[in-house]
């Protein structure tokens, strides 16, 4: 994690003061890439202080779920989500939540079940017909500036569309999701940081590889968790798909340090980073290039004890308050 602790070091060497909603400063600079090679490198766990990777795997099985709501979260060990769902004032005051540990339709939501419309004028039969063969339903008419047009519905899974691509057309360079809703983010606890993801399948040497853009990321706290959890949703379609994970690529927009975790990140370039660890998946997951068989549905099956970490060494856990 040599590439984490160097960010850090730029962070703090060139980075400027900012004031941000959380009311707690951060020190920033615009635009950091870290580029890890999953086969030598090994899994991008950090190893100067100890990654809840319990946690990871809860919020990543808990997105895979589509679950919006923090109680979900937390039966699969990930509490991660409490203090947004309970304890920001301006979402509790927002006529969008639905009550208690809601957080509206967060990361999973969009990655599952995106709600995506037509509006389509009622005379234009092809372009009707042709939406409902794509699965679209009609759900009503309505006015539009004096015109009839039919409004039609449905819910885009958009991480199965990308492992159906894998398998299909490989060659193809539109496998991606996203989670940044316009539609749908003043009714959000939190809009999506960790916003696109695009996997490029190598199907010449059966490599995938996964390019991941963070529009805002808290690199004390938050990047060492979106890593591991990007690496682990890599090796999930690697295994459902048949790939063998490589290259995880993580750029980001704004790269910062909050103020109070400066004494954490102080004392973790103090330590002498460990050999990265491996990522074991369970053998009841299915493997496409062992068993030619293509099941995504395991997208939904998967559990928190089907992920775990050979030969994680690190050094003594440390913790700072996560600004909210």
């Amino acid at each position: 994690m040599k590439q984490y602790l160097d960010l850090v070091r730029t962070i703090l060497d060139t980075g400027t003061w900012q004031e941000n909603r959380t009311g707690i400063r951060t020190i920033s600079i615009p635009g950091a890439m870290m580029r890890f090679d999953l086969q030598k490198d090994g899994f991008p766990a950090v190893t100067t202080k100890r990654l809840a990777f319990k946690s990871v795997i809860g919020e990543l099985v808990g997105f895979l779920r589509a679950s919006r709501s923090a109680a979900d979260f937390r039966e699969l060990g990930c509490k991660v989500w409490d203090q947004n769902a309970n304890e920001n004032a301006e979402w509790l005051a927002n006529p969008y939540r639905l009550g208690e540990d809601d957080l509206g339709p967060v990361y999973g939501v969009q990655w599952r079940a995106w709600p995506a419309y037509k509006l389509i004028e009622s005379d234009r039969k092809a372009q009707i017909q042709d939406a409902q063969q794509r699965g679209f339903r009609v759900v009503g008419v309505v006015k539009d500036q004096g015109t009839d047009k039919v409004l039609l519905y449905k819910a885009i899974d958009q991480l199965r569309e990308c492992l159906d691509t894998i398998i299909k057309n490989p060659g193809s360079r539109r496998i991606l999701f996203h989670g940044w809703n316009c539609a749908e983010l003043d009714a959000i606890a939190l809009p999506a940081c960790h916003l696109l993801y695009q996997f490029i399948p190598n199907a010449t040497t059966k490599e995938i590889s996964l390019c991941l853009y963070i529009r805002s990321n808290d690199i004390g706290l938050g990047a060492p968790f979106n890593l591991a959890e990007a690496a682990a949703l890599l090796h999930v379609v690697g295994r459902l798909t048949g790939y063998t994970p490589r290259w995880l690529t993580y750029f980001i927009g704004d790269a910062h340090i909050y103020e109070n975790h400066l004494d954490m990140l102080k004392e973790q370039l103090q330590r002498e980073p460990y050999p990265s660890p491996r990522l074991v998946l369970s053998d009841r997951i299915p493997d496409y290039a062992a068993t030619g068989r293509f099941e995504p549905e395991w997208l939904e099956k998967l559990e928190p004890l089907d992920f775990s970490l050979e030969d994680y060494q690190h050094h003594a856990p440390l913790t700072a308050p996560m600004a909210v």
